[in-house]
């Protein structure tokens, strides 16, 4: 190995190392911003009630949300072990570790790239009898738009979907393409569940064709947490 080769490896190595220290860095003080922020919040639920009684029957649920409301929902279902899709790519190392220290299990990949690998994960954590989450406009958007990975997965395990959504009368906005909520303190929050939809589609080809049924219960729950 000639000289040069030997520093190129050694620069791509520091860099590596860097990236994890910050990394690291990141997911430590947002873990206790989080914790620490989060523990001022009134939560108050609308209608979790079907959607739970699935669950403590031991029946499994895929539930969707939108990518910018995610912060509140990962908190308010801390240590249900359930399971989260997140993108190997950008931001999803930090997500997911913050994710796994509050009880989250993750699948690391993408409804858009390398899809077929990651919604095989995803089916394979509905048949062990695991609940999944899924934000079906992340990782990059547009925002609010539904992609099919949720309802592909539904389709093939015949769990129902729950939609969810999250209002906050006082929150902080960021400037991306999400307008990712981060709720101030002492907000009231309101987390509002949809009723378990089954994705009645014999083919995951006609479960794509439902979504802008499922778009529009996106949005039917959303005007429930504001109510």
């Amino acid at each position: 190995m000639s000289g040069a080769v030997r520093g190129a490896v050694r620069d791509d190595e520091a860099r590596r190392r860097r990236k994890e220290r910050r990394t690291a860095l990141a997911v430590r003080v947002g873990g206790l911003v989080l914790r620490l922020l989060a523990r001022t919040w009134r939560i108050r639920e609308v209608n979790r009630e079907p959607s739970q009684a699935l669950r403590d029957a031991g029946r499994p649920v895929v539930f969707t949300l939108w990518h910018g409301e995610m912060l509140a929902l990962l908190w308010h279902h801390r240590d249900e072990g359930i399971s989260v899709l997140i993108s190997e790519h950008g931001d999803g190392e930090i997500i997911a570790r913050v994710a796994e220290s509050l009880g989250f299990r993750t699948v690391r990949g993408s409804t858009s790239r390398g899809a077929d690998r990651a919604l095989l994960g995803m089916s394979r954590v509905v048949q062990r009898g695991g609940d999944l989450a899924f934000t079906p406009d992340g990782p990059r958007g547009p925002a609010h738009t539904f992609a099919p990975g949720a309802l592909i997965v539904a389709q093939r395990s015949e769990a129902p979907v729950v939609t969810l959504a999250v209002h906050a009368r006082r929150c902080w906005r960021l400037r991306s393409w999400d307008s990712f909520m981060i709720p101030k303190p002492f907000a009231r929050i309101a987390i509002a569940y949809g009723v378990p939809e089954p994705v009645c589609a014999a083919t995951p080809r006609d479960a794509v064709e439902q979504v802008p049924r499922f778009e529009a219960l996106m949005a039917e729950t959303a005007r429930a947490a504001r109510r």
